[in-house]
């Protein structure tokens, strides 16, 4: 028992020194938790009320005392920018489950029954032909911003995407002898597909859920810019870009901090997603084998 054991530990090093080894998948992820991070420890790191108005310190430019100055009405923009992090990234990870889950239970439905593919994709062509900026500004200002009417405006449109790829998956593996074999013995079609089916499907999805992480916060933000994101009682980088652009040639630092944390978060977000690609698709880990 002790040898299997240590062969057990052995693999299980040799699997996280090939994740750590992977820059893509360390740097990002290392960028990902720091600003993960910041925004869970927003209150203890901005160490003030970002709501607080100041009229004496306006346009304050970044300083010992701000870091990333003060914006209009004298609030400190690195509080703001901290802050707003936790409701980006709150939408960014509601969009990427909410568009990975119904996806995939549409992709599986449309790949493996025959007889609820053609529909199933067809409502799918017809939710890709509706422009998604239009549709989440529309929804948005129909039913007021709020956490659920912004998640459903951007999910609405990632989901089609989520669907095709699992469903090409699900065409392709279901042909698999050990597919034939499972469904020859007897066993249900929903065992053959949450033990045989939905594990082929998970590198791909997963490597997607990132890539739906990352639009998702550049959605809200985009969302946020044209003023129709959420109120400015609660903030995220999206209003916080919104209220600096009418202020930007006399306080540029106002838009210049969110759109770095901005670009950091979805850049480490796409280096992650990149990196996990990578090491979950079998036939790169199979070729880094066959080359170490």
């Amino acid at each position: 028992m002790s040898a299997i054991g240590s062969m057990q530990s052995h693999a299980r090093r040799l699997r996280l020194g090939g994740l750590l080894a992977n820059p893509a998948l360390l740097f990002g992820g290392t960028i990902l938790l720091l600003v993960v991070l910041s925004a869970i420890f927003a209150p203890q790191i901005a160490g003030t009320d970002p709501f607080l108005i100041r009229p004496r310190l306006r346009f304050r430019a970044p300083d010992s005392a701000f870091w990333f100055g003060t914006d209009a009405l004298g609030r400190d923009v690195f509080a703001l920018v901290v802050h707003g992090g936790r409701l980006s990234l709150l939408v960014g990870l509601l969009c990427a489950l909410a568009g990975a889950v119904i996806g995939s239970l549409l992709g599986l439905v449309a790949g493996y029954l025959r007889a609820f593919d053609a529909v199933i994709m067809r409502i799918m062509d017809g939710m890709m032909a509706i422009p998604s900026l239009l549709f989440a500004v529309a929804l948005v200002s129909l039913v007021g911003p709020s956490l659920f009417s912004i998640v459903a405006a951007i999910t609405f449109s990632e989901i089609p995407r989520v669907t095709r790829l699992v469903r090409s998956v699900v065409l392709s593996v279901r042909e698999e002898s050990y597919v034939r074999a499972a469904e020859g013995l007897g066993i249900p079609g929903y065992l053959v597909l949450l033990r045989h089916i939905l594990p082929t499907c998970l590198a791909p999805l997963i490597v997607q859920t990132t890539y739906m992480f990352a639009a998702a916060m550049l959605a809200e933000a985009v969302l946020g810019f044209l003023g129709v994101g959420f109120p400015p009682d609660m903030p995220s980088w999206g209003n916080v870009l919104a209220e600096g652009r009418a202020v930007f040639q006399r306080a540029p630092w106002t838009i210049i901090a969110p759109g770095l944390f901005l670009a950091a978060t979805v850049m480490a977000v796409n280096l992650l997603g990149d990196g996990l690609r990578d090491r979950l698709d079998p036939r790169l880990s199979r070729a880094t084998g066959a080359t170490s």
